[in-house]
């Protein structure tokens, strides 16, 4: 175990767990890394020994690889004891992938809050074999380039199907100001909002653990994104309230265990960052709106770097977040052209 800083925040582990391996970061805390087939490559899950069984803390996504890392899981450093509890974070394949499963085929309890279980749900029903209407007129709302949009409309979108599991009808509700028991300690409950709906957070009363999700991440910045099932939301201004807010538990011993990248101290710094990080943003897209402009048009001032055909969709849905974020504040204007997109300005 060793103590790399970087501006404050510090990574007490250097290198994650092997696949099919786990890194105990606390009594009865395991910290285990499963693959994505995409850019951000892993998401990491806990298990919490509860004794007599295991407490999982978000899944991956369902796949046969998923499933086969799971059962060596059970096997290897689960010590054969049987997982009875699955807390899901929030609602993103990467995190509810395998939840539906780990119920049906082993008997786990899933837990998580209302909006995450309601939104996977729905989304894992919802299969579309083409892009829908309303996901067209939408993507063509953002400036979606013309070509890209092109290609898109024969081609099978994302659906939650191809990597989640099917969902139990019941599930157990966890909510703002709630506790949990579990790996031995007590858990306070705190939602955020802005990357996903109802996102669950938990800070042990009993040590310095939190288990932060995609809420809070050390070196990357969650994606803050608008899509068609809600398109005139206002995600960004749930995100800073939200980090405001947790920022008032924030203590600098707090060791966060989040979805992806190294568990990490120095969360007030982390928390100031996630803030500024996007006010610094919005400043630099106000004023690249002085000229009209779509969503589709405003990557240059967000993300200041190239953004590839992978990353292409979700940078499309954050830029739209953040023109959005200005219009709902008056700090910008909109209209709609001939071709189908927003166009924003600034005000003044």
């Amino acid at each position: 175990m060793k103590d790399r800083s970087t501006g404050g925040i510090r990574y007490p582990w250097d290198t994650p767990p092997e696949e099919g391996e786990a890194i105990e970061v606390a009594d009865g805390v395991l910290w285990i890394r499963l693959p994505l087939p995409m850019k951000l490559d892993h998401v990491n899950v806990y298990a919490l020994d509860d004794g007599d069984g295991w407490t999982v803390v978000d899944t991956g996504f369902a796949s046969k690889r998923g499933k086969a890392i799971w059962t060596r899981l059970m096997e290897g450093p689960l010590a054969g004891k049987p997982v009875t509890r699955v807390i899901v974070t929030h609602h993103h394949p990467d995190h509810v992938g395998l939840a539906g499963w780990l119920k049906s085929e082993f008997g786990a309890e899933l837990v998580t809050t209302r909006t995450a279980w309601l939104m996977a749900r729905m989304l894992q029903m919802d299969e579309q074999p083409l892009p829908s209407a309303e996901t067209l007129a939408f993507w063509q709302g953002c400036g979606m380039a013309p070509a890209i949009l092109e290609k898109r409309r024969s081609e099978r979108p994302f659906n939650f199907a191809d990597c989640v599991a099917p969902l139990p009808l019941g599930y157990t509700r966890i909510q703002q100001g709630g506790t949990i028991t579990a790996g031995g300690r007590v858990w306070d409950i705190h939602i955020g909002n802005g990357h996903a709906p109802e996102h669950a957070t938990f800070w042990s009363r009993d040590d310095t653990l939190v288990l932060g999700g995609d809420q809070i991440l050390p070196s990357i910045s969650s994606n803050i994104g608008v899509y068609a099932t809600e398109p005139e939301a206002d995600p960004v201004a749930d995100w800073l309230e939200s980090c405001e807010r947790l920022s008032t538990l924030a203590r600098e011993d707090h060791l966060v265990l989040g979805g992806h990248k190294l568990p990490f101290t120095g969360l007030p710094l982390r928390l100031h960052q996630l803030i500024e990080n996007h006010h610094g943003a919005l400043r630099r897209l106000e004023a690249h709106l002085t000229t009209p402009r779509t969503a589709g048009d405003c990557f240059a001032p967000l993300f200041k770097r190239h953004i590839g055909d992978g990353e292409y969709g979700l940078a499309l849905v954050e830029s739209m977040a953040h023109c959005l974020h200005l219009w709902h504040e008056g700090r910008a204007t909109r209209h709609m052209n001939d071709a189908g997109a927003w166009v924003f300005q600034a005000q003044g």
